[in-house]
């Protein structure tokens, strides 16, 4: 493990200690992984002013995208993170583990987002039209895949943030990823 802090509320600004507050106030704890980018004066801020916007896709749709995406970069915290955030949502076990491996035979829009996130993060953008293609047939629209390739570049910052930092995961660790037929 890197020899990589995460601060507590003393050690960051002002500013940061009150996001910290809040944080408290509405998830019980302020998780690791927030508390990282408080090493930064304003970076937690900007991270979550990105994380919380406004978008086309509803709660449960983003949890596709988080957990497709955090596979993909296979960040521990972000899977262990959205598992749990993913079963708030509705999502059973074996759903989300069919998610993270990009996919939902459960649902065929949920599917077409599951395989466009999984494709966009594996390309770096270069996204195949065919999973495009597929995407739109399914009912979604161009405001949703704009507002998918946002969340794609929202999760990538904090599986990059993890994947370089290493600090403790606090969220039950996901369940391994079964090899699940394409």
């Amino acid at each position: 493990m890197r020899d990589f802090n995460v601060p507590k509320r003393e050690e960051v600004s002002t500013s940061n200690q009150a996001i910290f507050d809040n944080l408290k106030k509405a998830v019980g704890f302020v998780p690791n992984l927030y508390a990282t980018y408080a090493h930064s004066e304003n970076a937690l801020a900007n991270y979550l002013a990105l994380s919380n916007a406004k978008t086309s896709l509803s709660a449960k749709e983003k949890e596709v995208v988080n957990l497709a995406v955090s596979q993909v970069n296979d960040c521990s915290y972000c899977l262990a993170a959205h598992t749990a955030i993913g079963k708030m949502n509705g999502f059973t076990d074996n759903q989300i583990l069919e998610l993270r491996s990009g996919k939902a035979s459960f649902d065929t829009k949920l599917n077409a987002l599951a395989r466009l996130a999984k494709n966009i993060t594996e390309n770096r953008g270069a996204t195949d039209e065919a999973v495009i293609a597929d995407f739109f047939s399914a009912g979604w629209s161009k405001e949703n895949l704009v507002d998918t390739i946002v969340l794609v570049g929202d999760k990538t910052i904090s599986n990059y943030l993890h994947k370089t930092t290493d600090v403790p995961v606090d969220f039950p660790a996901a369940q391994t990823l079964e090899t699940i037929e394409a």
